[in-house]
């Protein structure tokens, strides 16, 4: 990925960062299409553990969008962290709750909007740091461009940030199209904290004290109902032109099927819908 400079508080510059895919380690229920970017869980429910390519680099998010669902599964998809360079593991752990974790150095969570948040005594719950439709998520220091962010309850359909269903709860954060992303937070003292965002919402620190100093890996846990997930590449730097005309048309717009009454050309208007 390219990287924006630390100033702006996003990851440091790697102007040869490879795209971003899944490790070639990875569980036995899953198959990898050719460029290891979108996984799939071929039986069961389980022994689907997924892990990045590489090591994240400070507030580079690592964000996967729901693909295809499988009915009849009690779970959904859970992500998170991990201290442990996949290719070190002697075997590879069914589940990430609680296989992964009780090893120890990883970090992961089942993918909920009421995500637990872990809070010193005292501090209240962080919120959203600026409307929706900003072109930037804040959190903490760091600048996440959103455009990418945010998926579709289906194609076709509302943008999961203007769609009722989801504001309301009736749309899980783990229906098809959400896009679920994790990241660490460096501190100054040397940890990090780990977020998860789920359709452009930062769902606050899930977990404290990650060595910083450690390579971080993500880990996608094609768990359940979650039958298949496809890596979404996140390119940070200012945002372009086209996507900032896209935020101030939709600040504008009461509706998003309000945005086909303007006089706009169909390319642009498919565009600010996010088709």
């Amino acid at each position: 990925m390219g990287g924006a400079g630390t100033e702006r508080g996003g990851p440091p510059a790697a102007p040869g960062r490879a795209p971003a895919r899944f490790h070639r380690v990875h569980g036995a229920n899953v198959r990898m299409d050719a460029a290891r970017t979108r996984a799939t869980r071929v039986e069961s429910f389980a022994n689907a553990l997924c892990f990045s390519q590489e090591p994240l680099a400070p507030g580079e998010i690592f964000l996967v969008e729901i693909e295809e669902k499988e009915p009849g599964w009690c779970g959904h998809l859970r992500v998170g962290l991990t201290a442990r360079d996949p290719q070190s593991l002697p075997a590879l752990p069914e589940y990430s709750l609680p296989d992964l974790v009780s090893l120890g150095d990883s970090w992961v969570f089942a993918i909920t909007r009421s995500h637990n948040r872990v809070l010193p005594d005292g501090e209240e719950a962080p919120r959203e740091r600026g409307p929706l439709w900003a072109p930037e998520l804040l959190i903490e220091r760091l600048r996440i461009p959103r455009d990418k962010l945010v998926g579709r309850s289906r194609p076709g359909r509302y943008s999961h940030v203007l769609d009722e269903l989801y504001r309301t709860n009736a749309l899980p954060p783990t229906a098809r199209r959400s896009r679920i992303g994790v990241l660490y937070a460096p501190r100054p003292d040397g940890t990090a904290d780990m977020h998860i965002v789920i359709n452009g919402e930062d769902m606050g620190p899930s977990a404290r004290g990650l060595p910083a100093a450690r390579p971080l890996y993500a880990v996608v846990d094609v768990f359940a109902s979650t039958k298949s997930v496809r890596v979404i590449q996140v390119e940070y730097g200012l945002p372009s032109l086209q996507t900032l005309c896209r935020l101030v048309i939709q600040k504008h717009v009461v509706h998003r099927l309000a945005i086909d009454g303007l006089d706009l050309p169909p390319p642009l208007k498919h565009f600010c819908k996010h088709e």
